[in-house]
């Protein structure tokens, strides 16, 4: 029987889509049967051998001396490694060469790299790699982004971005507030942990099967480690089992410490963390330290703003600076703010090197916003989703309200559209009204409720990584295979992909496969990050195949008559000249005839611009939007607390896949609820972080999720030309759970009649909690007994 799309296709050729439906994602089956292969899971070769890392016990010393007798002569040990054995370069940073491999000298933090162990076992490895003998001098350590403002203390030069006049527009404001913000990092907390596989090859080759988001910087930082050409080096990713970031630039440490092992021994080595080493070892999200000062009017228009954030970098830059960047320019969120001073200091610490995560410092620069406009809605007696209203970026040019900070304008503003759909579909104003009627009989648990928008940037803010390339097969069966640059992580990138070219050719998905990422078939690929995975690599793969099908339409108006643009593919049919020719049979007659049935294909994303010494320019090829209203319920006595209920609302623009989109929007929900409520990361007095395992570190669990939890999609075509006029959403939904923070603070708010801003940093932990009701209680009754 034929389907609904098919039926339609047939009246109407354009009809035909295999975009926009929501097939399951290409693996479901494998995963839930366990058959889904990922690093660890693949065959080992004979004589594989197993590593580990040494680790430092300091957070910032000299070594003064270093015994690795009783490592060497454990049991199973072939080899130790340190920085001496290194031919070529010692370093891994993805950006400035700062961050070593292997320590050598002096380690920077609790848990660095100091030498690399290579056993017959992997519990022999670990083992041994406990029995050096290291002799310290330790040296002062900086652990906070406070003690490293105060210190004066940065991987990198400040960063500043500033708009009209800040200081006279503040001085003339019939309003002012001012005040301080943390919030804390998060852990990836990816399912499979670090991962690398290093297989020698004959001429000094090296295979690299890795847990990886970005195959060609694993490539080239592996050739500058081994001291090669990159063209020795492949990489290869079937699969991550998360990524999160956590694996775009932090896997480098792992497969130059698997690589170099595996070239000196020229044996095959895995290199492979446990959960605690994993935590210890890499670097999380950012944590951010605040200090803002804002002048707004009576009816809570902002007039001018200023912030100053500084960032927990780190021992060394990694990733900061582009997560200063866009945390920055992130800081209006969906707000126009016309006299603005932003500032950003990556302050550097005797702690992990932060690193890339969901939302890369997006999340971080809009919640400080988000933050303020609480401020000012309760200091005005207002309800904060005026206050957001009032304050949203305008419609269109002749407002004068649409250009950003940084100097892009505001095209494709949907948000007054969107906020009015979901305050409507989610019964807000019924329910507002009901949560203080609560609050007023309810002495001791209090609920809350919140709105929040989003507005979020996508594409790379260096104009030159938003390109892809992709490589597509046509067999003369009728199969084809598609290659590209970006990597599957779960997030369905594989299957929207096979959709895109699956849809032009005009067959079903099944008869599309995607193969490994894999740096020998697609060159110089950008990270899958920056939420671009699909648009740039769906672009490419668009591209490639549709290079095939003009080929074949050629061929069949020459071969059956007609002309080539007449030509129709749907149905996995070849529709020419009045006739329905099977497509394998269509391609099976191309290759007789000679025709090039492979191709490969290219994107790079039109009217992209960023001056960095200035912050101005077109970073962004368009902008995605959301908005979430959460309602919880807290314990005064406990501060434990619940999510009642989540409506969210996200512009996918005409979504590749439904299904997957839908599960994107819910897991980044929990995800960046959890980075804002349970999970702290804490480190002990002597920088060593303490929250390195499950039994520790809290992240939402099944439990966590609210019983009743509403996710739609918001329908909106993308006014930029993107992949089938998609939108992104990996990392913009992230931000949805603001509403969790700020329904937080609206519950303990309550305890004070709403009249005292609840000094509430996250994540917002049951002590946190506690802490923020105290102090709303101590302000609003100052002569209340202790």
């Amino acid at each position: 029987m034929n389907s609904p799309t098919e039926l339609l296709a047939a009246a109407d050729p354009t009809a035909w889509a295999e975009v926009g439906q929501a097939h399951p994602h290409e693996s479901a089956v494998l995963h839930v049967l366990g058959e889904a292969a990922y690093t660890d899971d693949l065959p080992e070769l004979q004589g594989t051998l197993q590593a580990a890392f040494g680790l430092s016990q300091k957070a910032h010393a000299r070594i003064k001396a270093l015994d690795l007798d009783a490592v060497k002569s454990a049991p199973g040990v072939v080899a130790v490694l340190t920085a001496r054995d290194i031919p070529g370069v010692n370093d891994c940073g993805p950006v400035i060469h700062d961050d070593p491999v292997l320590a050598d000298g002096v380690v920077q933090y609790v848990g660095q790299p100091i030498f690399v162990v290579v056993a017959d076992s992997y519990e022999h490895a670990r083992q041994a790699a406990r029995m050096a003998r290291i002799e310290y001098e330790e040296l002062p350590a900086i652990f906070t982004p406070q003690q490293a403002r105060q210190a004066q203390s940065y991987v990198l030069p400040p960063m500043r971005l500033q708009r009209g006049d800040f200081r006279q527009a503040f001085e003339k404001a019939p309003h002012k507030v001012r005040g301080t913000l943390f919030v804390g990092g998060q852990e990836q907390f990816y399912l499979e942990g670090q991962i690398a596989y290093a297989i020698p090859k004959e001429d000094r080759g090296m295979l690299l099967l890795a847990s990886t988001q970005h195959p060609s910087e694993m490539q080239h930082v592996v050739a500058k480690v081994l001291g090669l050409q990159s063209h020795h080096v492949v990489v290869e990713c079937r699969r991550m089992g998360g990524g999160f970031g956590g694996k775009e630039s932090q896997s480098a440490l792992w497969c130059a410490a698997a690589a170099l092992c595996a070239a000196r021994l020229k044996r095959p080595v895995k290199l492979r963390a446990d959960r605690d080493d994993d935590m210890l070892v890499t670097g999380k999200r950012h944590c951010f330290y605040y200090e803002y000062e804002v002048g707004y009017d009576d009816a809570g228009r902002i007039a001018a703003a200023r912030v100053e954030m500084v960032l927990r970098a780190g021992f060394s830059a990694d990733m900061s600076g582009p997560v200063a960047t866009r945390a920055i320019c992130h800081y209006d969120n969906a707000y126009y703010l016309s006299d603005v001073d932003i500032v950003a200091l990556c302050g550097k610490t005797n702690t992990q090197s932060n690193t890339a995560f969901r939302g890369f410092g997006g999340p971080q620069g809009a919640i400080a916003m988000e933050y303020v406009l609480d401020d000012i809605a309760r200091n005005l007696g207002k309800d904060a989703l005026e206050v957001r209203k009032i304050n949203l970026y305008g419609r269109n040019d002749s407002e004068g309200r649409n250009v950003t900070p940084f100097g892009q304008t505001v095209k494709d503003n949907v948000i007054h559209e969107l906020i009015a759909e979901l305050e409507q579909s989610s019964d807000y104003r019924q329910r507002r009204a009901a949560v203080k009627a609560y609050n007023a009989a309810s002495p001791v648990l209090k609920k809350g409720l919140a709105l929040t928008p989003l507005k979020f940037g996508i594409s790379f803010n260096l104009p030159h990584l938003n390109q892809a390339g992709a490589l597509v097969h046509v067999y003369v069966d009728g199969s084809i295979l598609v290659s590209h640059g970006g990597t599957e992580m779960g997030q369905g990138i594989n299957t929207k992909i096979m959709q895109v070219v699956a849809h032009e050719l005009g067959v079903t998905l099944d008869r599309v496969r995607a193969t490994a990422a894999d740096t020998s078939k697609v060159a110089n690929t950008s990270a899958t990050a920056a939420s671009t995975g699909a648009d740039l690599n769906g672009k490419a793969a668009e591209n490639a195949a549709r290079q095939i099908r003009d080929r074949l339409a050629a061929f069949a108006a020459s071969a059956w008559g007609g002309t080539a643009d007449a030509v129709t593919f749907y149905d996995n049919r070849v529709h020419v000249n009045g006739q329905s020719l099977a497509f394998g049979a269509v391609v099976a007659k191309a290759y007789l005839a000679r025709v090039q049935l492979w191709s490969d294909g290219y994107y790079a994303t039109p009217g992209l611009s960023w001056d960095g010494p200035n912050m101005t320019g077109n970073p962004f090829a368009y902008f995605a939007y959301g908005a979430a209203v959460s309602e919880v319920v807290i314990d005064t006595l406990t501060g434990e607390w619940k999510l009642l209920r989540a409506d969210s609302l996200y512009d996918a623009g005409r979504s590749l896949n439904p299904a997957i989109d839908i599960g994107q929007v819910e897991g980044a929900f929990i995800q960046g609820m959890g980075w804002l409520t349970t999970e702290q990361l804490w480190w002990n007095a002597d920088g060593k972080l303490m929250t390195h395992a499950p039994s520790t570190y809290k992240i939402p669990a099944v439990s966590d999720c609210p019983a009743d939890f509403r996710t739609k999609l918001f329908d909106n075509a993308n006014v930029a030309d993107s992949i089938h006029r998609s939108k992104a959403v990996g990392e913009p939904p992230l931000l949805l759970p603001f509403s969790v923070f700020f329904a937080i603070r609206d519950a303990i708010a309550s305890v004070g009649d709403y009249r005292v801003n609840p000094p509430l940093n996250a994540p917002a932990t049951s002590e946190e909690i506690l802490n923020a009701v105290d102090a709303v209680l101590a302000a609003a009754h100052p002569q209340a007994p202790s």
